[in-house]
């Protein structure tokens, strides 16, 4: 797998290329419920001080030693998903409204799963994501797909059975790597229940030049688009995760921090996106967040 100061320069040229271009669709609002802030520009930064990791350090290194993170992929992760209440979407709301940001390159239409991660390594993840109304009442019946990289940056090619991988730019994600564009590694759809709530089962994504670690999500009703954009780990926990985990570590901090303002999606404007994370009692990471469609 290439590491950071090998990613060739096509790959680089087009990250900067694409990375800017705004997806032309519906706005969508990120709520702040629940136990966090009603001031909606602190909102995500706020319940990240419930979680494991407290503060934006910026590029800073966490040179403590995490060996509490659990190893080998999805089959090390034990603990149950946590209960809707996680969301806490009956109590007061505020939003932020936000533009969608860019589905990217590397989109391709998959199939539904709950565990996306192929048996493919890293440090195992439970996704949760929750879609309510400008209410705050939870939606059910809609298509949450959300995609992503592995822990080496690279995502996975294999569009044989895709019915939508004519913008898939082969390339520039997968690096043109034999194992990547054999597998349909971290990507996959659910199907929002009763809570307006799915679950997906993955690994932490690594991280490629000029983009900051993110997972990207596209919401559906009825297979037209709602709402797609992507959602960011904090800058410490991404250091943690980068420079102490035994299956990041060999690549270090990503080149492209939050704080430092250059990624090419989110610029300094990357609050609202923000996951909460906790790490869960088995080593596992916990990562979620409430979408709120207006």
């Amino acid at each position: 797998m290439p590491q950071a100061d090998s990613l060739n320069p096509l790959r680089r040229m087009l990250v900067k290329l694409l990375g800017s271009a705004a997806v032309a669709g519906p706005s969508l609002l990120l709520a702040a419920c629940g136990s966090e802030t009603n001031n909606s520009s602190n909102a995500t930064t706020s319940n990240d001080a419930n979680s494991s990791d407290t503060s934006d350090s910026g590029s800073d290194v966490n040179s403590e030693n995490t060996s509490g993170w659990a190893t080998g992929g999805t089959a090390a992760m034990v603990v149950d998903f946590p209960e809707t209440s996680l969301f806490a979407t009956t109590a007061a709301c505020s939003v932020a409204l936000t533009q969608a940001l860019t589905e990217g390159p590397c989109y391709f239409q998959t199939e539904v799963l709950d565990d996306i991660s192929a048996e493919k390594g890293g440090l195992p993840m439970q996704l949760c994501l929750q879609v309510i109304d400008s209410d705050c009442n939870p939606v059910s019946g809609l298509e949450v797909e959300v995609w992503h990289c592995d822990s080496d940056g690279i995502y996975s090619g294999d569009t044989s059975d895709s019915a939508d991988a004519n913008r898939f730019s082969v390339g520039f994600c997968t690096d043109n790597d034999s194992a990547a564009l054999a597998s349909k590694w971290f990507r996959g759809t659910q199907v929002t229940d009763s809570d307006g709530r799915v679950n997906f089962k993955t690994c932490f994504p690594g991280w490629y030049s000029s983009r900051t670690i993110h997972v990207h999500f596209r919401i559906r009703n009825n297979n037209l688009d709602e709402l797609i954009s992507q959602f960011c780990f904090n800058d410490s926990l991404t250091a943690d995760i980068c420079n102490n985990h035994p299956e990041y570590a060999s690549r270090g901090t990503q080149d492209t921090t939050l704080a430092s303002g250059r990624d090419t999606v989110y610029g300094s404007h990357y609050e609202d996106f923000l996951f909460n994370t906790v790490q869960n009692s088995d080593g596992s990471l916990l990562a979620w967040k409430t979408i709120q469609m207006s």
